[in-house]
């Protein structure tokens, strides 16, 4: 009997700490989103009050730049658009790893993302990019087989400004 009792007497501490371990790993993991999603948020506010950024790509050996503007949070990523037809398109494609940056001139601070480009080919996602920005409603629309949005992963951002202050985000 006295077994029977240690043993569950063991039992009901283990059950306890992982319960209590648990918690703690929830509530970790918890933080780390609000974080990551904090991060997400302040990158995209960023890129939207800039109105427009540059996105570096590599073809062959070769970077090219070039301009964007649309960019918006859809199913918790932060989307980028652009045409199939589009040489841009096939880079990313060929080299998902991308480059942005963004600057806001009047007050002298900037954002770098480095991040990998993932297709989000759903209807749905297409849909919603043009909602937001209704003037590429005249060149695309969800179901025409050219409009692509593109969700940014693997982020990692750093805001920059003149003055030599400089803040590192990754989500």
């Amino acid at each position: 009997m006295k077994k029977v009792i240690s043993l569950l007497s063991v039992f009901l501490f283990v059950a306890g700490l992982s319960e209590a371990l648990a918690s703690n790993y929830a509530d970790s993991l918890k933080t780390n989103n609000n974080k990551e999603e904090q991060s997400m948020q302040e990158v995209y506010d960023f890129m939207k009050k800039c109105g427009h950024y540059f996105i570096a790509t590599v073809d062959g050996d070769q970077p090219r730049v070039r301009a964007f503007g649309t960019v918006v949070i859809f199913d918790n990523r932060i989307c980028i658009q652009t045409g199939r037809k589009k040489n841009v398109s096939r880079q990313m494609k060929a080299n998902p790893k991308i480059e942005i940056c963004a600057l806001d001139l009047p007050t002298g601070k900037w954002l770098r993302v480095a991040a990998t480009v993932v297709e989000d080919d759903r209807q749905e996602a297409r849909q919603f990019m043009l909602d937001q920005y209704p003037e590429l409603k005249s060149m695309y629309s969800a179901d025409d087989g050219n409009t692509q949005v593109l969700a940014l992963t693997n982020v990692t951002a750093t805001f920059s400004s003149f003055d030599g202050d400089s803040k590192e985000v990754k989500f």
